[in-house]
């Protein structure tokens, strides 16, 4: 038996992968057997059932400190572009979404590194969501804001947790991972948080029962030994803390970045990439297809490579458009649950926990 061979029996059987097979898997171009191993991986966790949220995104401000070369979002604050939202912006935005989106369960919020707001400023604004919305979840800040802050407050990465919990935030997004290797991050993002920062974050997050997604940016000037590490890397955590909900995997879209001169990776390589995140990833429950990146067309295909999550109605969103993302900002359920069934799979509205809300199978 090839080592291919012997990997894909050990996932359709639902036992763990090591790295040599989880890299021989990715050199394999039989795109339909890594599909049908992913699929049996998803099928044995959630059966038929396709997961969407109807959420809201806010971004506060795109004044950023880092200048990271692969971001298209973050610039300096006398830039024509830039923008900060104060509390009473956000509090219009969500009265206003209240108005729009009768169906919400969950405000998704994340930002840039802004070099002169305080600590106080982010723990107000989470106050003001919950003082509106008590009962919708807030998800907010990655861990690389959760870092940005506890520097610039002076205070230890579980004290600003503590005091944005006790505000009302309730889970945390898990982006600026990229890919988890400091040798990468100094080249696409060098002055945001290290490898080690970020799992500090994260291990803090669930050791005090703040859940996060986890995530991986790929397609720009990492190896495929590094997105593998990285996926065994959140694999590891996950057998510490349990404390991973889903997983995203987002692909590089390098217009107006550092990295202009890349091409976006191919739907081939996207849909690989999928299918080897769910089999790597064996105690993660839920992988997610972020439909704003990957656009709709794939995202709905990904369903047969192991996906059992669209993600949401989102609304707006602007960090991954300025990168030139063409996807719309927002999608209404009744798209989602029309492509989800159109596979023949059954749309399921979710909550942020991953909890069926009534309205399986409709709107």
């Amino acid at each position: 038996m090839t080592m291919i061979e012997t990997a894909l029996t050990k996932a359709k059987a639902g036992k763990r992968i090591n790295f040599a097979e989880a890299l021989a898997l990715y050199h394999s171009n039989d795109l339909l057997e890594l599909a049908a191993a992913a699929r049996a991986i998803k099928e044995r966790k959630t059966g038929s059932h396709i997961y969407y949220n109807v959420n809201r995104h806010i971004n506060l401000t795109n004044i950023c400190v880092s200048g990271c070369p692969l971001c298209a979002f973050g610039c300096k604050a006398e830039q024509k572009q830039a923008f900060t939202l104060e509390i009473e912006d956000v509090q219009r935005i969500v009265h206003d979404t209240i108005k729009q989106t009768p169906d919400l369960t969950e405000i998704h919020m994340v930002s840039a590194l802004h070099p002169d707001k305080p600590f106080s400023y982010y723990v107000d604004i989470v106050r003001a969501v919950k003082q509106i919305l008590p009962n919708i979840h807030l998800k907010a800040f990655t861990p690389v804001e959760i870092a940005h802050f506890a520097k610039i407050a002076g205070l230890s990465v579980q004290q600003v947790l503590e005091c944005l919990k006790e505000a009302g935030l309730d889970s945390l997004p898990g982006g600026g991972a990229e890919i988890l290797d400091d040798e990468v991050r100094k080249v696409i993002c060098p002055n945001k948080a290290t490898t080690q920062q970020w799992i500090e974050v994260i291990t803090t997050a669930h050791n005090l029962g703040i859940p996060t997604n986890a995530t991986m940016l790929y397609g720009h000037v990492e190896t495929i030994e590094q997105r593998i590490q990285h996926l065994i890397t959140l694999r590891d955590i996950q057998d510490q803390t349990g404390g991973f909900q889903a997983f995203v995997a987002f692909p590089f879209h390098p217009d107006h970045t550092g990295f202009e001169h890349l091409t976006r990776v191919t739907t081939w390589e996207d849909l690989k990439m999928i299918a080897i995140s769910r089999i790597i990833l064996d105690n993660i429950d839920h992988v997610k297809a972020f439909w704003m990146m990957l656009t709709l067309p794939i995202a709905q295909l990904s369903l047969a490579f192991g996906v059992d999550d669209l993600d949401g109605t989102v609304v707006e969103e602007k960090i991954i458009h300025a990168a030139g993302a063409k996807t719309n900002k927002g999608i209404t359920k009744a798209e989602i649950i029309s492509l989800v069934e159109e596979t023949g799979n059954i749309p399921v509205e979710r909550d942020t926990f991953y909890r069926p809300l009534s309205r399986i199978g409709g709107i």
